[in-house]
């Protein structure tokens, strides 16, 4: 039997700055409808694929809840990280409930340590900002100014700013300077809602750069409030900085770095950090194609405005070092200085030579071997497809991959409630499981065969070799929309800020809700955030 930590004592290591790893392991929007302030979501129904990514060291104390619709899913989780390795596995006392009933604070939304510091950054520094309305005379007028957003290239192409260039956050003290030359150029930073644009406006504050500097306040939410038009599908990268420029800036992220407390270490020292009992995140923070082309062995990538933003999901062991490298000693330094503000302990490597950046392409997947299961060829399943009733296929992939395109009469499933998905697909005498990959299929389809084995049902289960991905490389047929659905589609949050179709009043309340985070965490307590 899996063991329990109190409220008290989960507190207790938080506010000691002990390492844990406090996880919710319900899907992401039940996650996102309250959960405390330091729990990191990694859901039950993918633990073996990212468990030992995102949680590298097998005696890491974790701590685990995560009841959903009355099932308690968090046993079921300690099992299973039980049989990955890891030794120091409890379960929350009293669940989330519990910690409610003893006065542990709640939030809403995912990224939220991340969403909350930019709020008390807003808060203590009074980092500038300026309306849509505003903004948007400065542009009708062709006033001396430039929009720089600073979120991923993929969400600036989704809706942007008229004007807008892309600049990611951790990339704005290392091109700022391309974009705006003159000293007198006003200079706005502007994400969807608030917190990249208060990151990166206080950034550019920060590395003491000349020019006026602002945020869009409330970003493209903002905007679109105030009843204004927004660009799609905009193509505007920044541009490469000059010699000049990126000594400036070097000069500048250093300055920032050193006095948030951020320390340089050699490639020979990194082993050092690695003591007993310490977690070492180490990431490359420029674009990921900079990463594909060269970088240091064993580093991840991680975008340094998407890390700051997101440092729950990459870094779910509080009280974690971490370790950061560029190739321009801006982004690195840059991104730290934010890291070591939200109490993280962190290091910049030192500067090195472009041969020891040998390490090519994508960071290879580290996870459970899969199980071996029975296979059925696209063409074989193709074929038995026109058999009605015969067979039942089941798709684990994400719901949005599901909606955009599957296997034609697929039924969606999230893997760890196949339960309730057995009441809804009718039975069949063979049942097919298939994800994007097939890798997270095999890991389902054992848990459907026991499934079925409870229920007295004898059917065969097998999985689709290469998944949906060699079912379409095939070239046969596919199915798009948001239709036979066995399990609600709750494996992802859908963010008031996304896409181009949010309503009004949901983006309001987001604004609302991110308006409130630092009375949260005033009531939290546990956050160790010091903004200098």
């Amino acid at each position: 039997m899996t063991a329990s930590l109190s409220f008290a004592s989960v507190r207790a290591h938080l506010l000691a700055r002990d390492e844990i790893a406090f996880l919710d392991v319900r899907e992401e929007d039940p996650y996102a409808q309250a959960h405390p302030l330091w729990a990191a979501n990694l859901p039950l129904s993918r633990i073996e694929l990212d468990a030992w990514r995102r949680i590298p060291r097998r005696d890491t104390l974790i701590v685990l809840y995560g009841d959903h619709d009355g099932v308690d899913l968090a046993p079921l989780a300690a099992e299973r990280l039980a049989a990955l390795g890891y030794v120091r596995v409890h379960l929350l006392q009293g669940g989330l409930d519990g910690w409610r009933d003893a006065g542990g604070e709640l939030f809403r939304d995912v990224n939220v340590p991340s969403k909350s510091f930019g709020e008390l950054v807003e808060h203590e520094r009074h980092t500038p900002s300026l309306s849509a309305q505003e903004v948007k005379a400065l542009i009708d007028a062709r006033a001396d100014v430039v929009v720089l957003d600073a979120r991923r290239f993929d969400e600036f192409q989704t809706m942007s700013i008229p004007t807008a260039t892309s600049v990611p956050g951790a990339e704005l003290v290392l091109r700022v300077r391309e974009l705006a030359p003159d000293p007198a150029t006003q200079v706005i930073v502007n994400c969807a809602g608030r917190t990249r644009s208060i990151i990166g406006t206080q950034s550019l504050v920060n590395a003491g750069i000349p020019n006026p500097v602002a945020a869009l306040r409330n970003g493209t939410i903002g905007w679109k409030l105030a009843g204004q038009v927004l660009d799609h599908g905009a193509s505007r990268p920044a541009p490469a900085p000059g010699f000049a420029n990126r000594a400036a800036a070097q000069a500048n992220a250093q300055d920032v770095a050193r006095r948030a407390g951020v320390r340089t270490i050699g490639l020979d020292a990194l082993a050092s950090l690695e003591a007993p009992g310490r977690t070492v995140y180490r990431f490359d923070v420029r674009t990921p194609e900079e990463f594909e082309a060269g970088h240091l062995p064993g580093f991840a990538s991680a975008p340094g405005g998407q890390l700051v933003q997101e440092t729950d999901h990459h870094v779910p062991v509080r009280g974690a070092r971490i370790v950061l490298a560029d190739d321009d000693g801006v982004r690195a330094p840059m991104t730290a200085s934010w890291l070591a503000q939200m109490g993280w302990e962190v290091y910049v490597v030192e500067a090195q030579p472009v041969s020891a950046r040998s390490s090519r392409g994508a960071t290879p997947a580290d996870h459970a071997g899969a199980p071996p299961v029975a296979g059925i060829t696209p063409a074989e399943l193709a074929d038995a497809l026109h058999t009605p009733g015969d067979i039942a296929v089941i798709d684990v992939t994400t719901s949005a991959n599901h909606a955009k395109r599957h296997i034609p009469g697929a039924w969606f499933a999230i893997r760890a409630q196949l339960a309730q998905a057995l009441d809804v697909i009718p039975v069949a005498r063979r049942y097919v499981l298939t994800c994007g990959s097939s890798l997270l299929a095999r890991f389902a389809a054992v848990d459907l065969r026991a499934l079925l084995a409870a229920r007295g049902r004898d059917a065969d289960v097998v999985v689709l070799e290469g998944g949906n991905a060699a079912w379409f490389a095939a070239g046969l047929p596919a199915e798009t929309g948001w239709i036979r659905l066995a399990t609600p589609t709750t494996d992802r949050y859908r963010r008031p800020y996304e896409g181009t179709d949010a309503p009004a009043e949901a983006m309001q309340a987001y604004l609302d809700w991110e308006f409130g985070l630092v009375a949260q965490l005033a009531a939290d307590g546990t956050h160790h955030f010091n903004v200098i």
